[in-house]
């Protein structure tokens, strides 16, 4: 989003929307207000109404006192001619008469309105007499409360007495609501009166509400256009800032750009003293500072160089070989700032590259890294791959050859531009020292294994027995378990040589050492004792089992045919074993009852395999 785009969505955040809701609220306000003086105009009416009600109820009360006095003596026949004589005299609009509770006397109209009631009780014992009087019909009520703008109803059950608008004759009206009535809304209000008897009168005061209407739409009208008025200049000050604004941030832009490609000449105009202005004498003295920053940083970088290859020197003297191939990843990736990469290497034996470590996030890109490195395979030792977001390189560990390179390849990727050729000779660099360092490693590594190995059989020296054995029974003293010591002798060697030749009797040595490694596990150790004489170390092996895997190895020499050199057929050999046992962890002893029982094998006739019974040796298997 644009930042113009930003700056509208900000004024119709601020100013639009509250004052959208500010005009919805005064529009329901103006609603409200004319509504509620539409319901106190009604109200007024309707009080004026129950006013005048009960001021006419209050005067029939004084005159029903009166006739109620007049009629006290009259027989019981003549209330009613007599009460029809005063109701035409006097103008009454209606006089009923009850005696006991019975009705004698019902004259006048019956629409009258607001009765007053009297009542005379007889000395002498007669039923009492209730008189009431009306001097108020209903039109009349009605006429006094008819006014401009509104109308009343009057009503007893379901019967109008008076209405002074016709349209409202039949028609539901509520008691206290809004009703439609020839196109005008008014605004009703029901009261309940005392008639005479037990029903009472229903009057229903109906105000118009054109006048408020009228009135809330003019001031609607008011209303809009000053909330338009208000936005129209709310938006021109917007209209004029944003213009400001994105002139002074486009000159920020155009700085910012020619920073990007390196141009630190011209710096950003500032007029005012305003924040913007503020902000413009920042970023110039920003952009001073990033161009000396820059120079350091050229300057660090051929310190850098310096130490790598310095790093790269210090290589040769590491003999960890594993630990110096994490350091040379590292080293490269600081070197060329990458943040991700990995070293293969050519498993011993074979060229296939295995993944021997890896540095940062390289999943997913396996595919890409591969095409580097086969590059650098097919070419000079420095290959190159792109992804879309990363520049990958890799370098050879050592003189690339047809089987792939001596020790390995380190693969390095960074994000954004490719790698330089100072980057390319930064990384030869350091391969190439190393490699030297890898060459170290193997051969120290190569030294260490011969003077642990003997040369012609490729078994434990003498020397790396006895130190293993002696290791093996500080172990079984401590955690007192069994050990087992096979002593083996080739039988009739001597003669081997002088009739065959030593060479033949190295072959022979040589396949009899092959023999005592296929038959023993990965934990035993198998060594060349001296001569003819080998030496199996069983851990955690019991003199039974000690014996059993004896057996084993004497019966798979037994069956072992030895080709000759000089002609055709092969020798068949025969050894003497004799296998000992130890809880007690004492080294000389358990050689000494293992080599008892090899000289019991061989007085007893050779070709056979003796186990030691603590000091004694008994012959307990072979033939």
């Amino acid at each position: 989003m644009s930042f113009r785009a930003r700056l509208t969505t900000f004024f119709l955040i601020i100013v639009v929307v509250p004052m959208a809701a500010m005009g919805f609220l005064v529009f329901r306000l103006i609603s409200d207000s004319q509504q509620a003086k539409t319901e106190a105009r009604a109200n007024g009416i309707a009080s004026a109404a129950v006013s005048l009600y009960n001021e006419a109820s209050r005067s029939a009360k004084l005159d029903a006192r009166t006739v109620a006095v007049s009629l006290a003596h009259t027989p019981v026949a003549q209330v009613r001619s007599r009460a029809a004589a005063l109701q035409s005299e006097v103008g009454i609009e209606r006089i009923t008469v009850s005696v006991g509770g019975r009705s004698v006397a019902d004259v006048g109209a019956r629409d009258a309105l607001a009765p007053g009631v009297a009542t005379v009780h007889s000395s002498s014992g007669r039923p009492a007499r209730v008189v009431a009087l009306s001097e108020l019909s209903a039109s009349q009520f009605a006429s006094q409360l008819t006014g401009r703008g509104f109308g009343v109803v009057v009503r007893q059950r379901t019967r109008t007495l008076a209405a002074t608008l016709p349209a409202a004759v039949g028609r539901d009206l509520p008691r206290f609501g809004q009703v439609d009535l020839n196109g005008r809304t008014y605004q009703t209000v029901g009261l309940d009166l005392s008639g005479f008897g037990t029903s009472p009168v229903q009057v229903t005061v109906l105000s118009d509400n054109s006048p408020t209407d009228g009135g809330v739409a003019t001031d609607r009208v008011v209303a809009a256009i000053f909330i338009l008025a208000f936005l129209a200049l709310a938006g021109g000050f917007s209209l004029m800032a944003s213009r400001a604004l994105h002139s002074q941030l486009a000159d920020f832009l155009a700085a910012a750009r020619r920073l990007a490609r390196g141009d630190f000449s011209s710096p950003i105009p500032t007029h005012g003293n305003d924040e913007f202005a503020a902000l413009g004498t920042e970023f110039n003295t920003m952009s001073q500072q990033l161009a000396a920053r820059l120079e350091e940083l050229e300057r660090e970088q051929q310190r850098v160089r310096r130490s790598i290859r310095s790093i790269g020197d210090a290589f040769a003297a590491n003999l960890d070989r594993d630990a110096l191939l994490e350091l040379a990843l590292r080293t490269a990736m600081d070197a060329v700032a990458a943040d991700r990469g990995r070293v293969v290497t050519a498993r011993e034996g074979g060229p296939e590259l295995t993944e021997l470590m890896r540095s940062g996030r390289v999943t997913g890109l396996e595919p890409s890294i591969i095409e580097s490195e086969q590059s650098a395979l097919g070419g000079d030792g420095i290959g190159q791959a792109w992804t879309k977001e990363l520049a990958i390189a890799t370098v050879a560990l050592g003189e690339v050859a047809s089987g792939g390179p001596t020790h390995g390849l380190i693969t390095v990727a960074r994000p954004g531009s490719s790698f330089n050729e100072d980057d390319l000779e930064l990384l030869r660099s350091l391969a190439a020292r190393a490699t030297l360092a890898l060459a170290n490693v193997n051969l120290h590594r190569d030294v260490q294994r011969q003077a642990v190995t003997d040369d012609l059989t490729g078994l434990t020296t003498h020397g790396r027995f006895q130190q293993l054995l002696g290791a093996e029974m500080e172990q079984v003293r401590r955690y007192q378990y069994p050990v087992g010591l096979v002593m083996l002798d080739i039988d009739d060697f001597k003669s081997i040589n002088d009739v065959y030749g030593h060479q033949q009797g190295d072959v022979v040595l040589r396949s009899v050492a092959d023999v005592l490694r296929e038959n023993s596990r990965d934990v035993d150790v198998a060594a060349r004792y001296g001569g003819e004489e080998m030496a199996l170390i069983l851990p955690h092996t019991d003199l039974d089992g000690t014996y059993v895997i004896a057996e084993r190895v004497r019966e798979a020499i037994e069956a072992l045919r030895v080709p000759l050199l000089e002609g055709s057929g092969a020798l068949q050999i025969t050894a003497s074993l004799g296998a000992a046992a130890s809880i007690n962890g004492h080294k000389d002893e358990l050689i000494t009852a293992a080599d008892n029982a090899l000289y019991v094998a061989k007085r007893e006739g050779k070709n056979r395999t003796v186990k030691a019974d603590g000091q004694t040796a008994n012959v307990l298997g072979g033939r």
